[in-house]
């Protein structure tokens, strides 16, 4: 059997190896410049992300501890603390808020304390530079989820406004009165 005049093997490249030529290693050293002119400014922007997951962090404990109230029938409470931007989540047996022997309990933190500090390096230049429930810096939740005023008493809370800053962006986080629902806002620093 005979091959066909173009698939017989050229006797000229029998010994020469495959290689690539000049030009296409250019155009694969010049594609991937171009990827990382584009990828190494978004390097610069990790900050951004931090103070985002910095607010992450904020609501998904506000959720965690409206739910925490609901599933054990129990207050539970945020104590923020705005000069160390820091926050615990706290147990409220009776009418007392106490955050240094009510705190709940975290295996993942220093101590087993419920504490969010975010001074930590992981959350960048995030900062809480306010927290206000119902004229306090505490946002109590009811056995039923429901912000209220005080720990002792029955009263419906107005809500409350947590304002967040860092690298350039400042965000409000708003817990709803009535229902703690939490909506996340983005405001001029």
């Amino acid at each position: 059997m005979r091959l066909p005049a173009h698939a017989e093997p050229n006797p000229a490249r029998a010994g020469a190896r495959s290689a690539f030529t000049l030009l296409e290693v250019l155009v694969v050293i010049v594609v991937l410049g171009i990827a990382g002119a584009l990828v190494i400014p978004q390097m610069g922007q990790t900050g951004i992300l931090k103070v985002q997951a910095a607010v992450r962090t904020v609501v998904s404990d506000i959720t965690f501890i409206q739910a925490e109230a609901v599933a054990f029938q129990e207050r539970r409470a945020m104590v923020f603390d705005v000069e160390t931007s820091s926050y615990a989540l706290v147990e409220v047996p009776g009418n007392t808020i106490d955050p240094v022997t009510n705190t709940m309990f975290d295996p993942t933190k220093p101590g087993g304390r419920y504490v969010v500090d975010f001074r930590d390096e992981k959350f960048g230049d995030a900062r809480i530079t306010s927290a206000v429930f119902s004229g306090t810096n505490t946002l109590i939740f009811d056995g039923m989820g429901g912000p209220v005023a005080d720990a002792a008493g029955a009263v419906p809370g107005n809500g409350g406004v947590i304002r967040m800053t860092g690298s350039g962006q400042a965000f409000l986080v708003r817990v709803e009165p009535f229902t703690g629902r939490v909506v996340v806002s983005t405001e001029q620093p």
